[in-house]
């Protein structure tokens, strides 16, 4: 199968682009590699264009109908939460209006099957264990682009017959391969592995939440078993009756802040102790995905757990900085 990716050359991305390519696919990539890496694409097409820019659908379905592509998934967009405060009008015409153009240019140029990129992020507040059916009540600019996402998705797959999924992250970490590691110092793992080689201690903000040891619980999942869920999706595409489905992907177990921090400083030698700070407003006690929806449909379970991430994690980051 011929398959565009758009944002290919990203973390998340190209982990799909080389699980596709391993299987005998041939993934198509589009990106204006702004915040990617051109060498984790090394050796596939690609095609440079911002998906969100003037003239980016006549350019997108040139490329559906030259490369013969049977699918599209859709990661372009920017996610940093901070800066969707900043700049809303410029996320959503980034994100909303990436999402936009891909789909227009899907039907034009006759391609039937998405697979979008969302987020946990549009849950909002949401704790505990969260399903599909909770309330969608983002809380910043970052979550309602991928609300209004999923919504446009949603809308056109039931106008123009198409068949789309979107896939909600949870908290994504580790790396497949040492070359595709996640290099953007804007999660957890990324960020403590910086203050590391910094030589400064580690943060943890705050640690009197009601959990067993008082510090935030997140469902982390492993990059690969994110990219392996992709390819379930894609694959069930041409079998389901159904426009559009949205996906939770996560471990549907938790660990927490100071389980991640402390299995990072053992595997770095001399590694400073974490600095407790005070509490960041928002931060909820416990966020993990009920993840029985996408194993029940796609038949995919995160295979992969903590100290994988994390040896994973370690192991590229030393490779790039070494």
């Amino acid at each position: 199968m011929r398959v565009l990716v758009t944002g290919g050359s990203g973390y998340i991305g190209s982990h799909v682009c080389r699980l596709l390519l391993e299987r005998g696919d041939t993934p198509i990539v589009v990106d204006d590699v702004a915040t990617g890496r051109a060498e984790r694409v090394q050796g596939m097409v690609l095609h440079r264009l911002d998906v969100s820019g003037d003239g980016a659908v006549a350019r997108l379905a040139d490329i559906m109908r030259s490369e013969s592509v049977a699918a599209v998934i859709h990661f372009a967009a920017r996610k940093q939460v901070p800066e969707s405060v900043a700049r809303p009008l410029w996320y959503s015409r980034q994100n909303i209006g990436g999402v936009r153009n891909v789909l227009d240019a899907m039907v034009t140029a006759g391609v039937p099957a998405l697979i979008f990129s969302s987020s946990a992020a549009v849950y909002g507040d949401a704790r505990g264990v969260v399903a599909e059916d909770a309330p969608t009540e983002p809380v910043n600019p970052y979550g309602r682009t991928k609300l209004a996402g999923e919504w446009l998705v949603a809308d056109a797959a039931r106008a123009h017959g198409l068949r789309a999924i979107s896939l909600r992250y949870f908290n994504v970490a580790g790396a497949g391969w040492p070359e595709l590691a996640d290099r953007a110092v804007l999660n957890l793992v990324p960020m403590v592995l910086e203050r590391l080689d910094a030589g400064a201690p580690p943060r943890i903000f705050g640690d009197d939440y009601p959990t067993p040891d008082g510090t935030c619980i997140r469902d982390f999942v492993h990059v690969l078993d994110i990219a392996e869920a992709h390819l379930a999706a894609l694959d069930s595409l041409s079998s389901v009756a159904v426009p559009h489905r949205a996906l939770n992907v996560g471990t549907g177990q938790g660990a927490s802040v100071h389980d991640v921090v402390e299995g990072l400083r053992e595997r770095r030698a001399d590694a400073p102790r974490a600095e407790v700070l005070a509490r960041r407003a928002g931060d909820p006690a416990a966020v993990i995905a009920d993840v029985d929806q996408i194993e029940r449909e796609l038949g995919w379970r995160a295979q992969r757990g903590l100290n994988e991430i994390l040896d994973s994690a370690v192991s590229a980051w030393r490779g790039a900085s070494g």
